[in-house]
């Protein structure tokens, strides 16, 4: 080959070399501004704050390349309407709970939490290392949603109440806002379940729209100020063992993003998924003290026959949604991992508390 010829493939390929060197340079300037929405209050400590760290981790990984601005329930649409937002494509993004949307996707309680199931640890193990993401997202597909799990508030109270809870039929007719299956078995107990917004307690407590209210946990029930109008405070939360909230992401921004930036958003929700579990479990106890001592709070533990009935009405509920396929292949791999993991809590985590509590 001639030198000439040579010369000729350098400089095409020099050139090529040249166009594919700026097309990276190009595509990794590319920007995104998107707009996230959320069913909580603007900046509400916990829950609220938690999309906003995403925000500012999403930010500063990609150096600006991938812009989130957070809107609180209201502010955009309305707190039950973030599910729709993104499957629609009007925002990119939402943050929630997935037992809000059990009218669309019954199967979608287990993602969140259901009663007597499993808690914060388990809920990631099984999420992240068991199988559960996997078929979250499957079911989330055909709503043009990728979900990620973003948060966790651990175990939760049951509840505040003005009245006391000595027996089942003390919960008769009482009108309590409580979510997901808790509040179907709260209704078959004889109460009267409702899913008002967070930002709406406060006043539909004040003004007797409920009689009972669960939120949280202290550290969220105080911010709220419930114990200014209501004067009992039940534990243990059967309901909620362990809370996961939910990234949710519309499927065609989702893919029009590049691989980094798609990495650095599941890697941020991870990080603001533990960096919230560890939050409600330093800000609790604390919360509760300043509740009970401060406040006047009555701290109370609910009668162990109310607490079986709760289970045996739970395992009836569960059980009778079966009949849908779905729900059943969840159900199934939820349950198997839960049997898995608590066959060794038995031993270890439950076997070690049960020694620490029982010690001088």
């Amino acid at each position: 080959m001639k030198i000439y010829q040579y010369l000729l493939i350098f400089i095409f390929f020099s050139g090529c070399s040249s166009d594919f060197d700026s097309d990276v340079e190009v595509f990794d300037q590319q920007t995104f501004k998107w707009s996230l929405v959320t069913t909580w209050p603007k900046n509400y400590p916990g829950l609220g704050m938690a999309p906003e760290r995403l925000a500012d981790l999403v930010n500063e990984m990609s150096n600006g390349r991938l812009q989130i601005t957070v809107y609180g329930a209201g502010e955009l649409v309305p707190a039950m309407g973030v599910f729709d937002a993104v499957s629609s494509g009007s925002v990119e993004m939402g943050h929630s709970g997935a037992y809000y949307w059990k009218g669309k996707i019954p199967a979608a309680q287990f993602f969140a939490g259901v009663p007597f199931g499993l808690t914060a640890k388990e809920m990631n193990a099984w999420l992240h290392r068991g199988g559960g993401l996997e078929i979250w997202r499957e079911l989330y597909e055909p709503f043009n949603i990728y979900p990620i799990p973003c948060g966790n508030t651990g175990t939760q109270m049951f509840g505040w109440f003005n009245k006391e809870i000595n027996s089942v039929a003390d919960l008769k007719g009482l009108k309590m806002r409580i979510p997901g299956v808790g509040g179907e078995v709260f209704k078959r107990a004889g109460g009267n379940p409702v899913n008002i917004p967070g930002g709406e307690l406060f006043t539909a407590m004040q003004t007797g729209t409920i009689d009972a209210v669960e939120w949280v946990g202290p550290f969220n029930d105080l911010a709220f100020g419930f114990q200014q109008v209501a004067k009992y405070y039940y534990y243990p939360g059967w309901h909620e063992p362990g809370s996961t909230l939910e990234l949710l992401i519309n499927n065609d921004a989702w893919n029009s993003l590049p691989p980094d930036l798609q990495a650095i958003v599941e890697v941020a929700a991870k990080a603001v998924n533990q960096d919230l579990l560890d939050e409600y479990t330093a800000s609790n106890n604390r919360a509760l003290k300043e509740l009970v001592e401060t406040h006047g709070a009555v701290l109370k533990k609910l009668p162990d026959d109310v607490i079986e009935e709760f289970r045996q009405i739970s395992k009836e509920i569960i059980n009778e949604s079966l009949s849908d396929p779905t729900v059943k292949l969840v159900h199934q791999s939820f349950q198997d991992f839960l049997s898995e993991v608590s066959n060794y809590h038995a031993i270890a985590e439950d076997a070690f508390v049960e020694a620490r509590s029982n010690s001088d």
